[in-house]
């Protein structure tokens, strides 16, 4: 582990005095989160406050409520700088294991990708479980994608340059958004962005087991969320709950999966990875080395996660490009190179 993920971990060891999979949600949902480690870090370091701190600056954030399948949910908007006209856009949903945090609590990723990518993101506050128990949070997602499918010029987004993305449980419900687009039959995004996605539940892959300790995910704590999530043991091989059980993943949206080292998603993040090039879906896919699970927000801090929103951008930027150049909307240019699979 590198030095700078290793100190915001020390500090968010602090913070847990008992393991979240030992209390109940509500009482989980009341701890210190990774960013509250991070910002503690950076009340003593003076680098990271010079590089401008953990909140990045954009053009401006809006919320709105948007309709869901049995309640409205809300939804925040952050819009890049200088943003004029209607511009490509990337529907987010956070981490937490279907059970905790919220969009605050992935607020710095979201903020880092409008600015990186300069196009809108859209975080939306799913319904969460125990109390939303599968698929409430997939039907929440798909709603979101249906939603602005049919407002996006209102909104100053680009219809056709939609794309679709999240962290790790949120990585999951932006698989399955494609998944579900093609059954349903709407128009598939044109990008999706994976990072860290839970896309099964097995828990004896190389990864977990290599990893069952980790922090701030290990594989006790996977089976917590699951138990609060799922229904019965027959969720478990829902394709539509774990895409990587899907038989086929062909005519999806190309894809970037971004990974973290010292995680135990790893290698099922790979494995779905590998298994969309099988099926002819342009995929990106790289394993940041040093770093862990949630890293992705942390580039005040840390490098590698820098260099992933970097990565991020680039991708969303070539798949729009990709868009571009197809001939689905002309108006905005082209000249981004084409989509293919690439392994870092």
């Amino acid at each position: 582990m590198n030095s700078q993920m290793k100190e915001i971990l020390d500090q968010y060891s602090r913070f847990h005095a008992f393991p979240i999979e030992e209390l109940d949600p509500p009482a989980a949902r009341q701890l210190p989160e990774l960013r509250d480690a991070a910002l503690n870090v950076m009340n003593h370091h003076a680098a990271a406050r010079l590089f401008g701190g953990v909140v990045e600056r954009i053009g401006r954030i809006e919320h709105r409520l948007i309709p869901g399948p049995d309640e409205n949910l809300m939804a925040r908007l952050y819009y890049p700088e200088d943003s004029h006209g209607l511009l490509p856009c990337l529907l987010y949903f956070h981490g937490g294991g279907f059970v905790l945090a919220n969009v605050n609590s992935y607020d710095s990723s979201c903020r880092a990708i409008a600015r990186a990518a300069g196009c809108i993101v859209i975080s939306v506050a799913y319904r969460q479980a125990p109390e939303h128990r599968y698929p409430a949070a997939r039907e929440d997602a798909f709603a979101a994608y249906e939603w602005l499918l049919s407002n996006a010029p209102f909104l100053g987004v680009d219809p056709e340059l939609i794309a679709v993305g999240g962290e790790s449980a949120g990585g999951n419900l932006a698989a399955l958004v494609c998944l579900l687009a093609r059954e349903r039959r709407l128009p598939q995004p044109v990008h999706q962005l994976l990072i860290y996605p839970v896309t099964d539940c097995d828990f004896e892959t190389p990864s977990y087991l290599e990893h069952r300790n980790a922090k701030p995910l290990n594989r006790a704590m996977m089976r917590w969320f699951f138990n609060s999530y799922l229904n019965s043991v027959q969720d478990r091989f829902d394709p539509l709950a774990f895409p990587l059980k899907a038989t086929s993943l062909a005519d999806l949206a190309s894809a970037t999966v971004l990974l973290a080292e010292i995680d135990p998603l790893r290698s099922e993040g790979r494995a779905y990875a590998e298994k969309l090039k099988a099926h002819g879906v342009p995929v990106f896919q790289k394993t940041y080395p040093g770093v862990c699970h949630e890293f992705f927000g942390l580039g005040a801090l840390v490098d590698e996660a820098r260099t992933a929103v970097k990565d991020a951008a680039e991708q969303l930027r070539i798949a729009y490009g990709d868009a571009l150049e197809t001939g689905e909307m002309i108006r905005l240019g082209s000249g981004f190179p084409a989509l293919r699979s690439v392994d870092v």
